[in-house]
């Protein structure tokens, strides 16, 4: 299920300084991002009318959302494009490609708003964010709650194997 482009994506993300690690599976750690992400969204609707920081907001709730089933299944990355990588390698048959590619985008639009004062967002994309992130958020406990253990270890044993081969191969 692998495009060639992504799995490089996933060895490069491995390679690199707070990019994907396993770590234990952690199910209190995967709590307290929900709850990351939905104070997210509080403040996302507390925030109308202040564009940028309600699409800050808005990303915040979908990412947290995606790193509380990173968290259950014992993934840590601290780098948001390798986390969305991840998203798109090992949870395609939780999600449609175009949640992944959605989130991307978001992530792209969040970084526009927030550090240059000369890009917008435009308004079809900016509505829909705005929309789809509380949708996201659901999504992604209904993935928490159906994702199973053997599940879990299929994703954590084609990590090791990558994890493997990058020990072998010279730096």
């Amino acid at each position: 299920a692998f495009g060639a482009f992504g799995m490089e994506k996933i060895k490069w993300c491995m390679k690199i300084k707070n990019g994907i690690e396993l770590v234990e599976p952690n199910d209190n750690l995967c709590d307290s991002y929900i709850r990351k992400a939905e104070n997210a969204l509080k403040a996302t609707s507390a925030l109308r009318g202040n564009k940028e920081w309600e699409v800050s907001s808005s990303y915040y709730a979908m990412y947290f959302s995606l790193y509380a089933i990173m968290s259950k299944i014992g993934v840590k990355c601290e780098n948001h494009s390798c986390s969305i990588a991840f998203m798109k390698e090992f949870l395609s048959e939780k999600f449609k490609k175009a949640n992944s590619d959605f989130l991307k985008k978001a992530m792209q639009a969040r970084i526009d708003m927030q550090y240059y004062s000369n890009r917008g967002i435009d308004d079809q994309f900016y509505q829909k964010i705005i929309k789809d992130a509380p949708i996201f958020l659901v999504e992604c406990k209904e993935v928490i709650n159906s994702v199973n253990q053997e599940e879990i270890n299929q994703i954590r044993n084609k990590l090791e194997k990558i994890k493997e081969e990058l020990n072998k191969s010279p730096k």
